[in-house]
């Protein structure tokens, strides 16, 4: 098939461009710059310069590769993860919401005929206490500065896709770790954890659902060949509760051990977020894997962490 990756050359887009190539699909790519033109050609796709926001630019692009499924892997992140930063989300809230809208219009004008989403599997709203969510559970749309306007566009986006007048596929992503990510060799989180700047806050029962980026691309491919138009939990096998994956992943990267600090103190530095640390959900992967077909290599972050490419 002919398929087109907005956002090639991401932290999910560098790893599945050649695996869509390597099972025997035309692939072209898009990226903003020449440096990563010439990796996206090394790996055997076609590069296209072009920015998702100018809409004439992206439908031509579209056009011109006439995919049969188009890729939606584009985001606008920091560097840094900073969760007092009021503008943390801004670039890419405006991606989800333009950029998916330029995306979606070019997909049909070029006659694709399936569509393939980027989300979060972090953005469901929490309970009492902390569960794991199937893709049915609703999403935190009043949930604190930074992430409240990020989630309503999230939810907007999903809607947007899954109400288009093609096969739309909604990915909801776990927290990626791996080469390009926070948790990555030079990602900020790493270098938050070595330097104790990520501490265990409160009680630390709060669930992450992690994914690998090969595991996340993996998905995606089986994505663009197979499966309903829906939304899916993309994540590994095992929730983790903070008080047990930071540590283990400070262990893991050879940094020493976290702090552990009062809710009070930490929502001194990191604001109201901290307050749902106690109470996120985390996600399951069994509709994914029942309907994709999909098993995730690194089935939980404890050998991830260790073991998997950073």
């Amino acid at each position: 098939m002919k398929v087109f990756v907005a956002g090639a050359n991401g932290a999910i887009g560098r790893p599945l461009v050649p695996r869509l190539v390597a099972a025997g699909h035309e692939v072209t790519g898009t990226t903003r710059s020449e440096r990563s033109a010439e990796a996206i050609q090394a790996a055997g796709a076609t590069p296209a310069i072009v920015d998702a926001l100018d809409a004439d630019t992206l439908r031509e692009a579209v056009e011109r590769a006439a995919p049969e499924v188009v890729v939606h892997e584009l985001t606008a992140l920091p560097e840094r993860f900073n969760p007092r930063k009021r503008d943390l989300y801004d670039a890419t809230n405006r991606i989800r919401r333009e950029g998916t809208r330029n995306l979606l219009d070019a997909a049909r004008a070029a006659g694709a005929r399936r569509f393939v989403c980027q989300s979060v599997a972090f953005a469901y709203a929490p309970a009492a206490a902390p569960e794991v969510m199937d893709e049915q559970a609703p999403l935190y749309l009043e949930a604190p500065p930074p992430f409240a306007e990020g989630t309503r566009v999230i939810a907007e986006m999903e809607r947007a896709v899954l109400d288009a007048d093609l096969a739309g596929l909604v990915l909801r992503y776990g927290w990626f770790y791996g080469p390009g990510t926070y948790y990555g060799e030079g990602g900020s989180m790493a270098a938050d954890v070595r330097k104790r700047r990520f501490p265990v806050v409160g009680s630390g029962s709060g669930l992450f659902s992690f994914v690998h980026t090969d595991d996340a691309a993996n998905a995606t491919l089986a994505a663009v060949e197979r499966g309903a138009p829906g939304v899916y939990n993309v994540v590994d096998d095992e929730p983790a509760t903070l008080r047990d994956w930071v540590p283990a992943y400070a262990e893991a990267i050879g940094a020493p051990p976290p702090r552990r600090v009062p809710v009070w103190l930490a929502r001194l530095v990191a604001g109201k977020m901290v307050d749902s640390m106690s109470v996120q959900p985390g996600a399951s992967n069994a509709k994914a894997k029942r309907e994709l077909g999909w098993e995730p290599r690194w089935r939980s972050w404890r050998e991830g962490f260790r073991a998997a490419p950073r």
